[in-house]
């Protein structure tokens, strides 16, 4: 997909929903997905079914509520989250998700929550977010990787899980190196190398002998 096909099909209705696409500024190594969590991992929750009066409002502020206290936004509202590389949406990815294979891969895109945002009614019915407005589905990354936020859609109602430190969890990695290694036609092989060289990269940084680290933003 091209910068002005994203812009116009991805970008602008992201736009209306509240987030504000900031192009090409994903931290360096930050890890490119993140799968296979447990209950030790979460640090955050909430749920709501289908019949709760007021869905996407309470939605909305239980999702605001979980990200401040989590430290998901930084002082300016940014963070990143992950979408499509090409045009597709939540919606498509369904019958992979449900069928255990895995769609065509998705990458962090780094966003800023502006004044006036709908993440659980706009976007989730911009169909990047979700399936429709009040079934939302998504995945939310620090800049930092201090913590994962996963919202999916099931059939009784809406569950909205937050991670800490992905980056760091024995559950999480051991799922990332399985997946480096399984060769099969229901692993994306883009997924494959995606992870096998950020799992290289942590391998390195850690043996680095200068011990240094950063934030690796690559905006300055």
């Amino acid at each position: 997909m091209g910068l002005q096909e994203r812009e116009r099909k991805m970008y602008r209705p992201l736009r209306r929903a509240g987030l504000e696409v900031i192009p090409d500024a994903v931290p360096d190594g930050t890890m490119p997905f993140v799968f296979g969590s447990r209950p030790e991992d979460v640090v955050g929750r909430f749920s709501h079914p289908y019949e709760t009066p007021r869905l996407v409002e309470r939605l909305n502020e239980d999702w605001y509520e979980l990200a401040v206290s989590t430290g998901l936004l930084d002082h300016r509202r940014e963070f990143l989250v992950m979408l499509p590389q090409v045009v597709g949406t939540h919606g498509a990815t369904l019958p992979h998700m449900r069928s255990g294979r895995r769609a065509a891969p998705a990458a962090w895109t780094r966003v800023r929550l502006l004044d006036r945002w709908d993440i659980m009614g706009r976007g989730a019915g911009s169909a990047f977010l979700g399936i429709r407005a009040g079934h939302p589905g998504f995945g939310m990354l620090a800049l930092d990787s201090s913590v994962y936020t996963g919202c999916s859609t099931g059939e009784m109602g809406i569950d909205v899980v937050a991670v800490g430190h992905p980056d760091r969890s024995e559950n999480v990695l051991r799922e990332l190196e399985w997946l480096a290694q399984w060769d099969s036609p229901y692993n994306n092989r883009e997924v494959r190398e995606r992870i096998t060289v950020w799992l290289a990269g942590r391998t390195r940084r850690a043996v680095s002998p200068s011990g240094d680290s950063d934030d690796g933003d690559s905006r300055t």
